[in-house]
């Protein structure tokens, strides 16, 4: 049996992207030594899923980012300068990664390298250290891609793709390594040569796949089969009540008005909702304000267990965050996805391209068509069955045991 680094950035969301910590799951259950590398706030989730966890002083990741100014107060091409730039520096300050760099060379010295080291995919400091040791580095969460072409990028795009060029390289002279995780060309990006894996579909990326690379492998995912017993609240609603997910996720948990707006959608069609609010501290008169938004019978909540709760929702309306919109799709349950940051807009999009559910701006859902979407969805049995259909396409791919077993791959 062989040695895994699992490294994440120190977000709950970051150990999901459709399995990444159910397949280290699954291979500590192989056998394989698995040891999970983050920063401290995530010692308790790893501690409550088994799963051996170091913690790191850094892993490169600037979480939480500098205060965003205020964008309307300045010129329109300056505002998306500064979104850009916000988004490299989140994975690519300089800094910040070499300290994360040094300190998993501390660690391969002091207890030795692992076999192979399995990454989030945006975290730099794991591609710069495994090329450093001498390590085959997995992605999983992400498709390897072809770089974009210059042509296609607006102009601060353009003049921040040679900032993340310049970045890079200097980051690779000061470790003395080529760079080899990293794609090269415009945009650049990590990217393994040896394994990217996605717990989607090929027709999930139906619109990109002539730029998915072949060490790309398309591993779907399943619904837990015991999942273990449901929590109390949910044993004490009634069987027949249909239930409706809403969620923003556990980082962008400041939209009180998207809860209020989803859940009286789903009350007005005999839904019971489901909120969740993520860990995200909201004083108690904004959460006390947000209670009397909510309609009767709606269940608030910190976090909701989605292998027990989608078991019996009709449709889930979100944020589009990764994990939960490949939740929703191992479900076979329709969904509304109203993006608020990042990849949220490109999860929006597929959802709405697979035909398995809607995609609503934040100012349709200031319009109150959240209403709308959801009457429509219920009532198109056409999207329903679609969305049954890619939760079969996705089980038939193997889940987080094919993933294990694609990792476990690398080394032999």
């Amino acid at each position: 049996m062989a040695s895994f680094w699992f490294i994440s950035a120190p977000l709950y969301s970051h150990t999901d992207w459709g399995g990444f910590l159910k397949t280290a799951g699954a291979m500590q259950s192989q056998g394989h030594e698995i040891l999970w590398l983050s920063e401290a706030p995530l010692q308790s989730a790893l501690k409550a899923a088994g799963i051996p966890f170091r913690p790191v002083d850094k892993t490169g990741w600037l979480w939480p980012p500098p205060p965003q100014p205020d964008l309307t107060a300045i010129p329109p091409q300056e505002a998306v300068n500064i979104r850009y730039r916000r988004a490299l520096d989140t994975w690519l300050s300089e800094e910040l990664v070499a300290e994360a760099v040094n300190g998993l060379l501390r660690l391969a010295a002091e207890i030795g390298a692992p076999d192979a080291i399995v990454s989030d995919p945006f975290l730099s400091a794991s591609a710069i250290a495994a090329d450093a040791l001498d390590t085959p580095l997995v992605i999983c969460g992400w498709p390897a891609q072809t770089t974009l072409d210059e042509n296609s990028l607006f102009p601060v795009q353009r003049d921040l793709s040679s900032d993340s060029q310049q970045r890079i390289q200097r980051l690779c002279q000061r470790f003395g390594v080529d760079g080899r995780n990293f794609s090269k060309g415009t945009a650049p990006s990590i990217r393994s040569d040896t394994l990217h894996i996605t717990y989607f579909t090929p027709v999930w990326y139906q619109s990109e796949m002539e730029t998915i690379l072949p060490q790309t492998q398309f591993v779907g995912g399943r619904v837990e089969s015991e999942p273990g017993a449901p929590p109390t609240w949910l044993e004490d609603i009634p069987a027949d009540k249909p239930l409706g997910l809403v969620t923003l996720g556990t980082i962008f948990t400041g939209d009180l008005g998207f809860f209020s707006w989803a859940a009286q959608a789903l009350a007005r069609a005999g839904i019971i909702p489901i909120v969740t609010i993520g860990w995200n501290p909201i004083s108690p008169e904004k959460k006390a304000e947000l209670k009397r938004a909510l309609p009767p019978g709606t269940r608030l909540l910190t976090w909701a267990p989605y292998d027990h709760v989608l078991r019996r929702c009709k449709i889930v309306i979100h944020h589009g965050g990764m994990g939960t919109t490949h939740h929703a799709l191992i479900h076979g349950l329709p969904q509304i996805v109203v993006p608020h940051a990042a990849d949220q807009r490109i999860q929006a999009r597929r959802v709405a391209e697979a035909k398995v559910g809607l995609h609503l701006t934040a100012h349709d859902v200031r319009q109150g068509q959240l209403r709308e979407g959801v009457h429509a969805i219920l009532e198109a049995d056409w999207v329903q069955e679609n969305a049954r259909r890619f939760a079969r396409e996705m089980a038939a791919l193997g889940g987080v045991e094919r993933a294990a077993g694609l990792v476990s791959g690398v080394v032999g």
